[in-house]
Formats: C-alpha cells, structure tokens, sequence
C-alpha cells in the first residue's frame, strides 16, 4: 500500500493560478491580516478531505458513486446527477481556461523569445497525453514533482522576502477590515474545492484496500492528508506573505499573477522574474492536469461508469473537460458567464456534498466501527454549517 500520493494530488488541484491571484490581492490589499481564514481553510479542507479518504477505503466507493447508491429517489438522484455534473464537470472545464493560461504566461516569462500563442496548445498537448496515456503512476509522479518545484520556489521566496514574524501571527487573529469581505471568500473558496472531495476519494478507491488493512490505510491517508494539504497550506501562507511585505500599503496598481514577477524585483532583484515564472507554470500545470481528471471521476461516477483512467469514456470525459479550456485560452475567449455558473453551483453543491458526506460518515451501516467519532463530529459540525453560510452568501452575491 502507498503511504503517499493522493494527498498530494488535491494540494496540486488547488493551489493554480486562481490561488496565487487570490493570495497575492490578500497579501498586497489587506498585509497578513487575513491569514486566519487561510488557516481556517487549510482546517476545514484537511477535515472534509480526511472524511472522503476515509469513506473511500472503508467502503470501497467513490463520493460519486457513493451518491448513487445512497439517493434512491429518481427524481432525487436526476437532480444530484445534473448537479454534479454541472457543478464538476463544467466548472472544471471553466477553470481549465485559467489553468491552461496561467502556465502559458509562466513559460512565456522564462522563454521570452519564443512567441506566446504557441504555449497554451503545448501544455494542453501534454496534459492531454498524461490524461491519455491511462497510466496513472506515471500522472501521479509528473504531478508530485510540480508540487515540489510550487513548494521550492514559493517557500523560498518567502525566505527571501523575510516578513516580520509578529505581525504574520497576528494575522492568525479574526478580523475582517473594510471591504475584505469577497476577499475571504476567495481565499477560503480557492481551498475548499468541491471536486477535490471527487478526485480524492476516486483515487482511494480504485486501490481496492484489502478489509484486513482498513485501520492501517485510515490511519496512512490521514496522515497523507494532513501533510498535503498544510503544504499546500504553506505555499498559499508564502504567497500571502509575499505579497504583503512587497505591495501593503503602497500604490502598487492592479495586482495579478501575470505582473507581480515584475513588481517584485525591487524585493527579489533579477531572480524575481524566474521565481515566479516557474510557480507559476507548476500551479498552471498541475491544475491543468487535475482538473480533467477530477471532472472525469465526479461525472463517471455519476452516470455509474468506471473510475479508470484507462477507460475510453473517463478518457473521453478527461479529454473534452481538456478541449474546452484550451478553446477558451487560445482564443482569449472570455469565460465569465460559464465560470460564474460554475460558482454558483459550485455553492449550491459543496454544502450539500458536505452535509451528505457527514450524515454518510455517521451512517453504521456504511463505515461500521470506522463512523465519526464524538471529537470529530464536534470539529466538522461547526466547519459544514460555515462552509453552508459562506456558500449561501456566496450565492446571494452572485445573483
């Protein structure tokens, strides 16, 4: 059995360019002042992911097909399906486009001769023959050793950067400063990804954990997600961090990932272009891998096909979630509307995902001796009613 993987995985899904944007408007916009709803994401992502593993490898189902086999009701199980598939696969395909482009403008920072159209269908090529290939080692090291290269350079950057102590762990401190708002929710929705609790427990489940090492292989993906996630957790923090001591409190102008290499340099000197060249084309690349793959497990499972990424139809699904991104990026098409649907069934769907991954968990029938704990269901009651809150807020301001 792997003591390490997947975990990794769903911290290469959720630290893309969307979360290196996103943290830097935190850092640059609000200092280290915000870093409590990181830390309360990082908690909340650990805790709904652990859960997921673990319906994983006790029941030997996937989230998806675990749905299926629980909503019984037709009209009941259409309307998860839909859902599902709305939320997952095409808010996947949405995000592609950003993916796709992030690593594009992080290989064109590095090879600056090299003209710039040609980068989005060189990654898409590649990404589509990862996804293609159907061997899932070989997806799995390609997307570990990206998490590694995003960890080097984003910790070391925020070695270089060296931010005073006192005032990062004051940022620990709930608060919530004029017009901060959107931007918690940002920082707390780029963590808490619902088509991570997907591809997590997808990947889980195709191991077939043999009965006789349920307790051990609980014990080794916790492990595995905690240590994950917190270092996606970190990479998210350096990001912050960054930001703040570079941009807080000066007239800096509109911030994002494609920029801040450039408006860094006074901090990093000549290095800061590279630096941040190479994370981002890591956090574009392995976001533009995972992303395919976790709309492929949640609409598979779904529609009740198989989770192998050597299947033709997870392939085809892969493939097309691919397509459409690379469509959008290489045509500068804009994919606001589709990305704000996404959103908002994104919204609708993670707290029913999470109400419903909860009940499961306490279900006997289901987990057996393996069920939440009083502990536990003190810490996720508590995260799911926020998770709820936020994402009925969310809602309210998207429509």
């Amino acid at each position: 059995m792997k003591k390490f993987g997947p975990g990794l995985l769903v911290a290469a899904a959720f630290i893309g360019p969307g979360t290196i944007t996103t943290a830097s408007v935190a850092g640059a916009n609000f200092g280290f002042t915000l870093l409590w709803a990181l830390a309360f994401s990082v908690f909340a992502t650990i805790l709904l992911q652990s859960m997921a593993a673990r319906l994983a490898v006790v029941s030997g189902l996937d989230l998806a097909h675990a749905l299926r086999a629980n909503i019984t009701h037709p009209i009941a199980q259409l309307i998860a399906i839909c859902l599902v598939i709305g939320a997952i696969g095409v808010g996947s395909a949405a995000y592609e486009a950003g993916n796709l482009t992030g690593a594009g403008i992080g290989l064109q920072a590095l090879f600056t001769h090299v003209p710039s159209w040609i980068w989005v269908p060189l990654i898409a090529f590649v990404s589509g023959a990862l996804l293609y290939s159907g061997i899932y080692k070989l997806i799995e090291k390609a997307l570990i050793a990206l998490v590694l290269l995003m960890s080097l350079v984003f910790i070391s950057t925020l070695f270089i950067a060296a931010p005073d102590i006192m005032q990062l762990v004051g940022g620990f401190r709930p608060s919530i400063p004029d017009g901060s708002v959107v931007t918690i929710l940002a920082l707390i929705g780029t963590t808490i990804v619902p088509y991570n609790l997907f591809l997590h427990s997808g990947i889980i489940a195709r191991e077939k954990t043999p009965p006789e090492f349920t307790e051990k292989a609980v014990k080794t993906h916790n492990m595995d997600t905690t240590i994950s996630v917190s270092l996606g957790g970190l990479i998210t923090l350096a990001i912050v961090a960054t930001a703040s001591v570079a941009f807080f409190g000066q007239s800096s102008g509109p911030l994002n990932a494609a920029n801040m290499a450039k408006q860094l340099e006074p901090l990093l000197g000549s290095y800061a272009q590279y630096f941040f060249a190479l994370g981002l084309f890591a956090a574009g690349m392995t976001s533009a891998v995972t992303a395919p793959l976790a709309g492929a497990y949640a609409v598979c499972g779904m529609l009740g096909w198989k989770l192998n990424v050597e299947d033709r139809r997870f392939k085809f699904i892969a493939l097309a979630i691919l397509a459409f991104g690379t469509v959008v990026a290489s045509l500068s098409l804009d994919p606001v509307a589709i990305i704000i649907f996404a959103q908002a069934t994104n919204a609708i769907l993670l707290p029913i995902i999470c109400l419903y991954l909860l009940w499961l968990l306490n279900n006997t029938n289901v987990m057996g001796k393996f069920k939440n704990s009083l502990l536990l269901n003190c810490l996720s009651i508590p995260v799911v009613l926020t998770v709820v809150g936020l994402s009925a807020y969310k809602l309210y301001s998207l429509i």
